[in-house]
């Protein structure tokens, strides 16, 4: 079986298959008239600036899916925030293009979804330990899109390990409740002391203390098994939990009080920015799922905004050849670009933001997660995101 899961083959998307079928009528239409007219399109989720920003990323899928067509692309760098304007530009003849639009889109808009959601996420508990446990919420052939994007926003690490195969990096976790059954009520010391001799040195010993006790007594036992305990996560259900806050403050000090002070407290199960914030001051660490996984899709859209050198728009677009800027108090414009950089708040001149990426089919920049990550976190401060 070649195709087991029923996924859409990496070959049919940079093929242009995968994409609306009235692309192709588009095609046939165009090359029946012998049309065939050199556009810039623009992608753009918001034509003017709305104040409230959003986190750019699928850039270098954007360059492997047009690579080699007969194009130039300028686009936003990766990880830079936007709130208004294109985040990308195509200049070339349309049919050099025109059956990649449906999947463009998607390459920008889910993982533009998931970076902006766990950036709000690291931006609620900027200075606690942040794990992206959502990968069982998506398809498993897109793990890799999740975790990227919350390592892109600035969390410290994800569950998912072949997405970690894919992206160079080792996958966290230590337990789920599945163990704790397997050596039944009553038994849960030995189901933690046979995991610390069982798996390798560098894994942190993070007890799992929630399962069948108060999890007050499951952390205190957990503690006096295991010598070297690095922490004990609690991921209660929501229905079961009462007031989080009270169950870890109550368990850090009677941790503390027995001599524990090292044991640190992770907390996971449904947790969002909201509760980040709530309970940074008194967990160490979190693990957050749906946060991520559930943020809808950014609503980009590909329009043509000149026409063989002409202005041109559908009703509500705007025509015309665009940039976007950034000033240094932190705003964003957006300006015909052939009207140059146009003025900051105090009369400094914004900095134009779209950088060539494709040059005649040539891909010209290259992406790193690492400057992708660190230029995410210095522009949502730059712009204030959501603190």
């Amino acid at each position: 079986m070649t195709n087991p899961f029923g996924t859409v083959p990496p070959e049919a998307i940079l093929e242009g298959r995968a994409t609306d079928a009235y692309f192709d009528r588009t095609r046939e239409t165009l090359a029946h008239a012998g049309k065939n007219p050199h556009v810039v399109a623009e992608v753009t989720a918001d034509q003017f600036p709305t104040g409230e920003f959003e986190v750019l990323t699928g850039i270098a899928d954007v360059a492997t899916l047009l690579s080699g067509r007969s194009v130039d692309v300028d686009a936003l760098p990766d990880g830079q925030l936007f709130d208004g304007g294109p985040v990308a530009r195509i200049e070339g003849d349309y049919l050099a293009f025109a059956e990649l639009e449906t999947a463009l889109l998607g390459l920008l808009s889910q993982a533009s979804a998931f970076a902006t959601a766990a950036l709000e996420v690291r931006r609620a508990a900027p200075d606690s330990r942040v794990l992206s446990f959502g990968a069982r919420h998506v398809h498993p052939s897109i793990a890799s899109v999740v975790e990227r994007a919350a390592l892109l926003a600035g969390l410290d690490g994800f569950s998912h390990v072949a997405a970690g195969e894919v992206l160079g990096r080792e996958a966290s976790g230590t337990m789920p409740h599945a163990l704790m059954f397997c050596f039944g009520e009553g038994n849960q010391a030995d189901a933690w002391a046979t995991f610390d001799e069982a798996v390798a040195e560098d894994v942190p010993r993070v007890a799992l203390t929630d399962t069948f006790w108060d999890e007050k007594s499951e952390s205190l036992l957990a503690a006096e098994t295991v010598e070297d305990l690095a922490g004990v996560r609690l991921d209660t259900t929501g229905s079961r939990r009462g007031d989080f806050r009270h169950i870890a403050r109550e368990i850090r000090w009677e941790l503390d009080a027995r001599g524990h002070e090292d044991v640190e407290i992770f907390l996971s199960g449904g947790l969002g920015p909201g509760d980040l914030r709530e309970l940074r001051d008194v967990a160490d660490g979190f693990g957050v799922g749906g946060a991520i996984t559930d943020a809808d899709p950014v609503d980009f859209a590909l329009d043509i905004v000149a026409l063989d050198g002409d202005p041109v728009s559908k009703r509500g677009k705007l025509s015309g050849v665009k940039e976007v800027y950034r000033t240094p108090e932190g705003g964003h414009g957006v300006a015909l670009a052939d009207c140059g950089e146009p003025d900051g708040d105090e009369g400094d001149e914004g900095e134009a933001l779209l950088e060539p990426l494709i040059r005649d089919g040539e891909v010209v920049r290259e992406e790193s997660l690492a400057a992708a990550t660190d230029r995410c976190l210095a522009d949502a401060e730059a712009v204030g995101f959501r603190r």
